[in-house]
């Protein structure tokens, strides 16, 4: 009994001694940063004053930071204090976060389509994203987004979003196509949950007015002419991130799976199923380098209509290949390209890249051998331009050319802004 006490002794001793000599935060300090309110940093860090240090933590802060639209870079610094106590600096490079979005798509049959915004990725100094845009794609449309992931908490956030998509969209049915004029008038509210530093879920529904009016081209008694439907869509996202950023360089893997449910009042639209996930894998090569790769897994009910949701387009997946060439129930498509930067200095850089755009589809109605169809298979090679401002938040002006070597000669540009994936 006697010896038992003593080991209790003993260790509570050598507990509190352990306990004294931890070192601890003092203070946590932001430095550098002018719009991005310091209060709103220390809402998002884990690292705070009274907690012990720990370098891990401060590395995973500073990587939440570089996320963020508001920051082109960030470090930490660590500086003694007194005894075990130490002063713990954030010290943040702010980017310029008002930007203007801009897309246009080409081919060589003369298509031509843009698409104008203007967002604000810092708004009220609390990392809110609001904007709109305006598209003209035959048709015109607009959209307005509000994104505030941090709204309620470091975990959980709020966005909302309204659009009203207006294009003319090509349907295919009894190997031939005609032209519609394709509306999506929408309205989407999304819990945004953010559990921890990697793992980010999305959670929403989407009410949406779908409506296709006949154009011009081929026609069958069985597809209809015209089509006004309300529809139901509720929407889920996981999203595993370990990416980190250093300026115009990112390195690691990302993940985002989309699960949507979509009902109707229709038997032309069904209500369907559709899924997809994006696996994202990026690698620094030497210093100027980086290999950037995307791959795409998705289907949907695969129901045998012409207005299937998979498509093949300039924007979305092959660049060079046209404004919705295509559509399916099934999609497998990989885009990887080399970027390298050929100049730097201060704020600017220029990089140059290389890339291969290559994809499959699943004919509705089909099955999967329909991905080895040679008819279904793009695969489009290319080049292109960066034109990159380092304090500016996503101000990379991309011109892509692609051109194809399977299934046609199609070719074209493709100009934006941001890196394609």
């Amino acid at each position: 009994m006697r010896y038992n006490i003593a080991l209790l002794f003993i260790f509570g001793i050598f507990f509190n001694t352990t306990s004294a000599q931890e070192n601890v935060i003092l203070d946590l300090k932001i430095q550098g940063n002018k719009k991005l309110k310091s209060s709103f940093i220390k809402k998002i860090a884990k690292a705070r004053a009274g907690a012990v240090l720990d370098s891990t933590i401060l590395e995973e802060d500073i990587k939440r930071l570089k996320r963020l639209p508001a920051v082109a870079h960030a470090y930490y610094q660590v500086f003694l204090s007194n005894d075990n106590n130490y002063n713990v600096f954030y010290n943040v490079e702010e980017n310029f976060t008002i930007i203007p979005s801009v897309n246009v798509y080409t081919t060589n049959d003369d298509e031509f389509a843009y698409r104008l915004g203007l967002y604000e990725f810092n708004a009220l100094g609390q990392n809110i994203t609001f904007g709109g845009f305006y598209q003209k794609d035959i048709f015109s449309s607009y959209g307005i987004n509000l994104r505030a992931p941090f709204l309620f908490s470091r975990e959980l956030g709020l966005a909302l979003n309204h659009q009203d998509l207006n294009t003319q969209e090509p349907v295919f049915f009894d190997n031939t196509t005609s032209d519609y004029k394709y509306r999506n008038k929408s309205y989407e509210v999304l819990a945004l949950y953010q559990p921890n530093f990697k793992n980010r879920f999305e959670f929403g529904i989407n009410y949406f007015l779908e409506e296709y009016q006949y154009l011009a081209g081929a026609t069958n008694p069985s597809v209809p002419q015209a089509l006004s439907v309300k529809k139901l869509l509720y929407k889920g996202i996981y999203e595993f991130n370990n990416l980190d950023y250093y300026y115009q360089y990112v390195s690691g893997f990302k993940s985002v799976f989309n699960l949507q449910y979509v009902t109707s009042t229709s038997d032309d639209l069904p209500e369907f199923i559709i899924g997809w996930n994006d696996f994202h894998y990026y690698k620094r090569v030497g210093d100027k380098g980086n290999w950037a790769s995307r791959l795409r897994v998705g289907f949907s009910s695969n129901d045998d209509t012409p207005f299937a949701p998979f498509s093949v387009d300039n924007n979305l997946n092959i660049r060079g290949v046209g404004n919705t060439i295509d559509r399916g129930t099934g999609a497998v498509v990989l885009n990887t390209e080399y970027r390298h930067t050929v100049y730097e200095k201060d704020w600017f850089a220029l990089q140059g890249n290389a890339f291969v755009d290559a994809g499959s589809w699943r004919n509705p109605g089909g099955d999967l051998g329909d991905f080895g169809n040679a008819q279904n298979i793009r695969i489009y090679p290319g080049l292109g331009l960066r034109f990159i401002h380092k304090r500016i938040f996503n101000a990379i002006f991309r011109i892509d050319y692609g051109f194809g070597v399977t299934n046609g000669d199609t070719q074209g540009l493709v100009f934006g802004i941001g890196q394609y994936f």
